[in-house]
């Protein structure tokens, strides 16, 4: 949890002064006077979306029998499928607020997002959790974890989750892009990602493969994104005309 806390401040703090950079740029959905109330409701949606994701998503059976574990934050447990639901949520509460359309902020948030991605899955790494398969023990990239060399499945994740996408998300929302742009391609170059990673990582323990002896819970919650994703690219350039949005 120490290192988790860490994680996420750093996410936060990184993500904060990315923010205020681009909130000082002409055409930005979000005054920089409220770049600081845009992270805490961001911040808000990540920790109680990611919390009741993990339980919902990963843990079901033992949230319906002992609901308090909920609560038990210090025990671990956070899914970014539900912190992303939870940011949904709160962008499209904080839109409402500054009265602006939601793929506005949606996008303009977008961006710096996989700096808290890539900043969490190396606190999964330090902490030794969400290993991969097992691998040659002559490979360069392998692992050795209680004796067995593995796939560092966590670093897999934060080099393409989070220094690939944040690359890709920064150069491509550097200039005015239609409406929802931003946010599909977010959603598909995460998804794609995601379901990569998944093919070298271990399942949970306690769901394991969900079928065909490869598919895992998070192929089947990254697949919509990825689909979702290409949806609102499509819609995005068909509009006309283009509503543009700075992300």
């Amino acid at each position: 949890m120490r290192w988790y806390g860490l994680m996420y401040l750093a996410g936060f703090v990184l993500g904060w002064l990315g923010v205020r950079h681009r909130a000082k740029l002409p055409g930005s959905p979000v005054h920089l006077a409220r770049a600081e109330d845009l992270v805490f409701y961001v911040a808000l949606g990540v920790i109680v979306g990611g919390r009741l994701g993990s339980m919902l998503f990963y843990d079901l059976s033992r949230l319906i029998v002992e609901p308090a574990a909920l609560f038990r934050v210090w025990e671990g447990g956070m899914s970014f499928h539900g912190g992303l639901i939870g940011v949904l949520v709160a962008m499209w509460l904080f839109a409402r607020r500054i009265d602006q359309p939601f793929f506005a902020v949606a996008d303009f948030v977008a961006p710096w997002v996989p700096i808290g991605l890539g900043l969490g899955r190396v606190g999964n790494f330090i902490n030794g959790e969400l290993w991969g398969k097992a691998t040659s023990p002559d490979a360069p990239w392998a692992v050795i974890v209680e004796g067995i060399p593995r796939h560092p499945s966590q670093l897999y994740e934060a080099f393409l989750e989070g220094l690939v996408l944040f690359v890709v998300l920064f150069a491509y929302s550097a200039k005015p892009r239609p409406l929802m742009a931003v946010s599909g391609l977010f959603l598909a170059l995460y998804g794609v990602f995601r379901i990569a990673v998944e093919f070298v990582r271990l399942p949970d323990d306690h769901i394991g493969y969900l079928a065909l002896g490869w598919l895992t819970m998070g192929h089947a919650l990254s697949a919509p994104m990825v689909i979702a994703g290409v949806l609102l690219l499509v819609m995005a350039y068909r509009r006309k005309p283009a509503a543009t949005a700075t992300a």
